[in-house]
């Protein structure tokens, strides 16, 4: 079986970072796609439509390959928070994330090319927040950190110290789903380690 190359349409470095840890090396090709031409308030939905659009703006450029688009977003109290647009937004998202809880959910799509299959999932990790003073946000917040990630932190740097417990897939709240990657490779008759290099 000839195995397609493995496109990462994703500028996220803790995506491919992922893709490596598990044996993985991607061709990386950010899909600049433009979110605000898709106005869906249901975050399922909007995950999946968005990693969609992502990975269909790349794959016409790879014919011989397995083009990985993804997308993630917070919910909390079933709002939908993606990145913030600066500091003051980020320090307002944190007074309201820290004691609480939200819901992570990643759009996860695989179009496979050389069989003209797309499979497109979604996973959703619940993440509790611990309690923050004002001091301990500004300071976060100026890390620059929150200001790259969905939801206003990132689960593998400091944003780790300010997580109490989650609910569900780990690797899911720093970009996607390694488990949901292998079920969903299988369904397209890969084994994930057909990718090992």
């Amino acid at each position: 079986m000839n195995i397609p190359d493995f496109i990462l349409a994703s500028a996220s470095p803790a995506r491919r970072r992922l893709l490596q840890t598990v044996g993985i090396e991607p061709i990386v090709k950010a899909s600049d796609f433009d979110e605000s031409q898709i106005q869906v308030t249901e975050p399922k939905t909007l995950v999946e439509i968005l990693a969609k659009c992502k990975a269909e703006t790349i794959a016409p450029q790879f014919p011989y390959a397995l083009v990985m688009g993804c997308d993630s977003v917070l919910a909390i109290d079933g709002q939908i928070y993606g990145k913030p647009e600066n500091a003051e937004v980020a320090i307002a998202r944190w007074n309201l994330m820290q004691g609480n809880f939200g819901d992570l959910y990643t759009g996860h799509v695989l179009i496979d090319n050389t069989q003209n299959l797309t499979v497109v999932k979604c996973q959703i990790t619940r993440v509790y927040f611990g309690k923050m003073s004002d001091r301990a946000i500004a300071a976060y917040v100026k890390t620059g950190e929150p200001l790259k990630c969905a939801g206003a932190f990132a689960l593998e740097g400091f944003g780790s110290l300010f997580v109490e417990k989650i609910e569900g897939c780990h690797s899911n709240v720093i970009g996607l789903s390694l488990p949901l990657l292998r079920q969903m490779l299988a369904e397209l008759g890969y084994e994930v380690t057909d990718f090992w290099q």
